[in-house]
């Protein structure tokens, strides 16, 4: 496979082959550990980490809306899910609790067991929003929450969601390794050069790893693949989309007129009633002939 039509210096992190480049191999886990611990913001340090069998998790591609995903256990046994999302489904929450549930159960021990279970954290980076009633607001960390107390139930499970649409900050104004971190997922395939923010041996290890140029023969076949399939989800969203919003315009068109022509018949309607009042005929005769009540024709 030859590299034509590739222009980009850099991986793009929202194909199969480029996050599972960055974040799902062993000789990169530094990667996946620091874009953890700056998502949890010192909460939880995770000094490292081991990765699971992700087979029964569905990590095929599905209607081209493909989540990768990414299952470890970090020292201490806790776990953590992660998955790209990079096109909206209807059930995106659900699925994300359907994920959670396997490695809660995987925790089960035969025999004698009380029940203890490690912290489960699930976090979607989504190349879509799905609040759109705030513009600004998109590091969703959700958990079980007693609604009276407003305190944390249970503070073993997370939902960590990113709205990568909505992550806006230029290379000066970033300051911690959160905001470096959804940089880099945001801009990484559109970058040329590597940003002055970005000067340490993490995103030394990033950006050696993520130069296309780099790539032997065969990952530069797999990921050229990979690359086209997203080209292609990518056309066919855009499309729909498209089509929707041209099919929403036709619709509104469509009942602006029959608004309208309801209107007009509308005005008829009192026009020719009070013509009939006009000349003595009775309420309840106009009332029949218009469709009027005779509420509304007392009223003329």
């Amino acid at each position: 496979m030859g590299t034509e039509g590739i222009q980009d210096k850099y991986v793009n992190p929202y194909t199969d082959f480029g996050f599972k480049l960055l974040f799902g191999t062993a000789m990169n886990k530094e990667l996946l550990i620091s874009f953890l611990n700056a998502l949890l913001f010192g909460e939880e340090t995770v000094k490292d980490v081991t990765y699971m069998n992700t087979e029964h998790l569905g990590t095929q591609e599905y209607d081209r809306r493909a989540i990768f995903d990414v299952y470890c256990e970090n020292e201490k046994g806790e776990k953590f899910l992660v998955e790209m999302q990079r096109g909206e489904q209807q059930f995106f929450k659900d699925r994300s609790l359907y994920y959670s549930t396997f490695p809660i159960r995987e925790q089960g021990k035969r025999g004698p067991w009380d029940y203890e279970l490690k912290a489960v954290y699930v976090i979607g980076i989504l190349n879509f929003s799905f609040d759109d009633t705030d513009n600004e607001h998109f590091h969703h960390e959700v958990k079980l929450v007693d609604l009276h107390t407003h305190k944390v139930f249970y503070d073993k499970l997370a939902f960590i969601y990113l709205e990568m649409p909505k992550f806006s900050k230029r290379e000066d104004e970033l300051e911690t390794m959160f905001d470096k971190w959804l940089f880099v997922l945001r801009n990484l395939s559109s970058l040329f050069e590597r940003p002055r923010a970005l000067q340490n041996r993490v995103f030394d290890r990033l950006f050696e790893t993520a130069e296309i140029a780099r790539f032997s023969r065969k990952e530069l076949s797999e990921y050229w693949e990979s690359l086209k399939n997203f080209r292609d989800w990518y056309s066919v969203m855009k499309t729909q989309l498209k089509k929707g919003r041209e099919e929403g315009r036709k619709e509104g068109r469509e009942e602006g007129r029959e608004e309208g022509r309801e209107e007009g018949r509308e005005e008829e309607r009192m026009r020719n009633a009070r013509n009939l009042k006009e000349l003595g005929v009775s309420s309840e005769i106009i009332a029949q002939a218009t469709g009027l009540s005779e509420e509304e024709i007392k009223a003329l």
